[in-house]
């Protein structure tokens, strides 16, 4: 394998990240050491499906081992339409749960904290979606873990169904049985009725909490947001939290009866 630099792309946020052999080298930032103190207790519990942190480089940046394998989004949904495919990701995002959870973060820890969550129960990824997954022939893994910060299993639970089910206005996207999606994906990581009954309402939350954090952000000329917002994401958000909080009474049919 070459050591010579080989620039991965297909991210909206980050910039600069190259492949250098069987290591990923990445911006580091003020909260590189409490991820890499994350990741590090989530294969030490067991956890394998995150990157194993290597440390820092001599050019200030944080290195990841490679994980070689395919992002099912936005070409290779294919990956994930399988009812056991999916339900993969449910069980994954419940033992990333479940291996966080006795995570003791580092004293005056710093974490990157782009939108509140609600609760603040445990370390959450905030970015569970198919755009940060990596899927091989052996171990599935979440990749870029940087908006890593406290919240809650729930908060990080809505999110990842808005992107893995998907929870899309987009028509596109219709051709899936999306309350049997939603239900399955739920299913694997086994909630239970009360914290069902609490996720609901959450989805479209989760949702329209993205749609106002672009649009403070892009008012507020920030980057890479503002691009992101004159490119259009601001308004996906916008219809697909509409299109989940008109549709409450479907998702409870899916998940409580």
């Amino acid at each position: 394998m070459s050591n010579h630099p080989e620039p991965l792309v297909g991210g909206n946020v980050s910039r600069g990240v190259v492949r250098v052999g069987d290591t990923v080298r990445r911006p580091a930032g003020p909260w590189t050491p409490a991820v890499h103190a994350l990741l590090t207790h989530l294969h030490e519990t067991g956890f394998t499906g995150a990157p194993l942190p290597l440390g820092v480089d001599d050019q200030g940046r944080e290195v990841l081992r490679f994980i070689p394998g395919t992002v099912p989004w936005p070409n290779r949904f294919d990956l994930l339409e399988a009812d056991d495919q999916l339900a993969r990701v449910g069980k994954m995002i419940r033992e990333f749960h479940d291996a966080v959870a006795s995570f003791i973060p580092p004293a005056h820890a710093t974490w990157q904290v782009l939108i509140p969550s609600e609760g603040d129960e445990i370390i959450a990824h905030h970015d569970l979606a198919p755009w940060n997954l990596v899927v091989a022939d052996g171990e599935w893994a979440f990749i870029d873990w940087d908006s890593a910060a406290p919240g809650s299993r729930l908060w990080d639970l809505a999110y990842a169904l808005h992107g893995f089910v998907p929870l899309s206005a987009d028509s596109s996207w219709q051709r899936f049985d999306i309350p049997g999606r939603l239900r399955t994906l739920v299913d694997a990581y086994g909630l239970e009725e009360r914290q069902r009954r609490e996720l609901i309402p959450m989805l479209g939350r989760r949702a329209r909490s993205m749609y106002d954090f672009l649009a403070d952000a892009a008012s507020s000329r920030a980057e890479p947001w503002t691009r992101l917002w004159r490119e259009g994401h601001g308004q996906v958000w916008r219809s697909d939290s509409e299109f989940i909080e008109q549709r409450t009474t479907r998702w409870e049919r899916a998940l409580l009866s």
